[in-house]
């Protein structure tokens, strides 16, 4: 029973009022795919959180279906060969962020698939998938607010523990 599931491989504390945070040895071998969570935090302004792998600020695409409360028609969104993911959560001003997506390979040696991001800027909402078109193996991310700051909360990371073959 303990070869294969859903396993907590790390947790960081955010401070306060920080622009990003690095989370270190989030990444192994032990691991293929990953569900990374932020919640009980707050940020600063409206504002979309954005992940980067390591220190790769190129190669990341990306595309958002989202819409608006206000509004009956979806939109979309696209990032071509940007520096990071957009679009991996968010929130309104003084209330809660959050964050939650899943990544599929980012310790491996190849390109990296992100789903599942629950975007949100204030009173718009939705869901975004990419890839990170770099192959390279990462052991490390970083998340952050497109704008404002964030406080506080927990970063977690869980890996799909690999079967035994």
């Amino acid at each position: 029973m303990n070869a294969v599931g859903l396993w907590l491989v790390k947790t960081q504390t955010v401070g306060t009022a920080v622009s990003s945070v690095a989370v270190t040895g989030a990444f192994s071998s032990t691991y293929n795919n990953y569900i990374i969570t932020w919640v009980d935090g707050t940020l600063s302004a409206n504002a979309s959180m954005t992940l980067t792998l390591g220190a790769s600020a190129t190669g990341y695409y990306q595309f958002l279906n989202y819409g608006a409360v206000t509004a009956a028609t979806p939109l979309g969104a696209g990032r071509n060969n940007a520096v990071s993911w957009a679009w991996v959560g968010g929130g309104t001003a003084g209330q809660a962020g959050h964050v939650r997506c899943e990544l599929f390979g980012p310790n491996l040696a190849r390109y990296t698939k992100l789903i599942g991001g629950p975007y949100q800027n204030d009173n718009a909402y939705g869901t975004t998938v990419g890839e990170h078109r770099v192959a390279t193996a990462y052991t490390a991310f970083t998340l952050a607010p497109d704008s404002g700051t964030m406080t506080g909360g927990t970063i977690r990371v869980y890996g799909y523990k690999n079967g035994i073959s």
